[in-house]
């Protein structure tokens, strides 16, 4: 591919002919976060009438979720604008590749092909492969991570592309919150029928299906509905030995922890990586909620 000379606003890649951009709602696990091959486009989140931030590097979850608690209003998010995107594939990297958010919940994947068209328009070709996660968080860093692999073994741009709608279409993700307000309030559980009762202190185990959230289970305490979703992700994993197991908790490690015990006694796998959500997962997850992407 011919390189562009650079000019103001264009990001120099050195070592890597390769970008990924993922949106705030992915989390990269620490060692990724200042990588040059990885870039992240934010979501803003609102709190009330005067808190209106970007989910970036400065995100504090304490001070967030004290502000949500303390709002009698149900907080809110925007997703990335195209321009937004269109500059993050400004960069000398002749390959790029974008994770989203579920286009079933969240404008983030159709701004960020918006954003490929007024690159090519602006720019011209190139390689640009828009990926929708139909999932969140964990599930994100999962599409991203085998991006990161997949390209490390030298296949081509079409080779990955292939793959990597397999891998997403594969992968499973699934969650239980304490607190299903902000989704419901934000249209997000359009679709689930059964309605939780509080009092019983029952809470579903929830699941993304073609980027919808479904509902697959419920316990009566958060500990028996974790135990439920372990046994759920136990019924449906195939191969456990050569699969990589995504836990994304907020403020929950204690929580995070026990399903991460569960889930090598019940399955096996040994490979699993525990993370804390970022601002976007938070808001939707609340404190407390887990999320797992296989």
């Amino acid at each position: 591919a011919q390189k562009r000379r650079l000019g103001k606003g264009w990001k120099s890649d050195m070592k890597y002919n390769y970008k990924i951009v993922v949106d705030s709602c992915c989390e990269l696990p620490e060692e990724l976060r200042d990588d040059e091959r990885f870039e992240r486009v934010p979501l803003e989140i609102e709190v009330g009438d005067d808190y209106r931030i970007l989910d970036d590097e400065n995100f504090d979850q304490k001070d967030f979720l004290r502000r949500v608690a303390e709002c009698p209003k149900c907080p809110k998010s925007s997703c990335p604008s195209p321009e937004s995107y269109m500059n993050a594939y400004r960069t000398e990297a002749e390959r790029v590749y974008v994770v989203t958010l579920t286009s079933k919940l969240s404008g983030s994947y159709n701004s960020a092909v918006l954003g490929k068209n007024l690159y090519e328009e602006q720019y011209g070709d190139k390689n640009i492969l828009v990926v929708d996660s139909r999932s969140a968080s964990c599930g994100e860093t999962q599409i991203a991570l085998k991006l990161m692999e997949l390209e490390e073994q030298g296949l081509t741009f079409a080779e990955i592309t292939k793959k990597i709608r397999h891998f997403r279409n594969e992968m499973h993700t699934y969650f239980v919150l304490d607190n299903l307000e902000t989704l419901r309030k934000n249209g997000r559980l359009t679709g689930i029928k059964a309605v939780v009762a509080s009092t019983l202190s029952i809470k579903p185990v929830m699941a993304a299906e073609d980027g919808i959230i479904v509902q697959r289970g419920q316990g009566i305490g958060i500990k028996k509905a974790l135990n439920k979703m372990v046994d759920l992700i136990a019924s449906e994993l195939t191969d456990a030995d050569k699969k990589r197991i995504i836990i994304s908790h907020c403020n929950a490690p204690d929580r995070a922890l026990l399903v991460e015990q569960m889930i090598k006694l019940k399955t096996g796998c040994n490979n699993i990586m525990m993370q804390d959500m970022a601002g976007i997962s938070s808001m939707y997850a609340n404190d407390g909620g887990v999320i797992v992407a296989v």
